[in-house]
């Protein structure tokens, strides 16, 4: 499969009222569910591969792997929304996201069952995240995009992967306790 998406820029569309920006999305499947991504972050997406196992690390993180010589942490996506492990298929894949935080960059791996397409989505399209009712954490929704007549998860990847989070939670692993019990509390 190798490398599928590079990055690429966001699309603009001019109107009358001056230029609006139209978000590109990388979008996928997980445990039955669409999400999406913006474009900008993917790197790239790799096929499911062979990854080196942490030991004393929360049960959503996958490994490490090697992507040319950088060591990059995987993320299994499932796992950190619901606790459940994806089960590796034919399909499952992992995006190379970069996370930027001021003026460090960190490329993560988040394992998918499948990836689906690039869509464009208008900001007009894009509706705040619910306030309940939704199988993940609100914080970690940025919108809801309307893409023919449904629904996808616009996931906001600077919570999802949050490294000071992650951290907490491995520090509170290593102490003894349970990813569950460290986890913060719904809204």
């Amino acid at each position: 499969m190798g490398q599928l998406v590079q990055q690429q820029a966001v699309g603009r569309l001019v109107t009358t009222e001056g230029t609006t920006d139209i978000q590109q999305y990388l979008t996928f499947s997980l445990a039955g569910e669409m999400y999406a991504v913006g474009i900008l972050n993917v790197k790239e997406i790799i096929e499911y591969g062979t990854l080196t196992e942490i030991p004393m690390v929360p049960a959503f993180i996958r490994g490490v792997i090697n992507l040319r010589g950088s060591v990059v942490p995987v993320i299994d996506l499932a796992a950190r929304f619901c606790g459940a492990r994806t089960d590796i298929g034919r399909r499952t894949c992992i995006v190379i996201v970069e996370l930027t935080d001021d003026d460090t960059r960190q490329d993560v791996g988040i394992v998918v069952d499948a990836v689906s397409e690039v869509l464009e989505i208008p900001p007009a399209e894009i509706e705040p995240a619910p306030a309940f009712g939704a199988r993940i954490r609100t914080d970690f929704i940025a919108g809801m995009g309307k893409v023919a007549g449904k629904f996808v998860v616009i996931l906001d990847l600077r919570r999802v992967l949050s490294v000071d989070e992650m951290a907490a939670l491995a520090h509170v692993g290593q102490a003894g306790e349970t990813t569950a019990e460290a986890s913060p509390a719904q809204p």
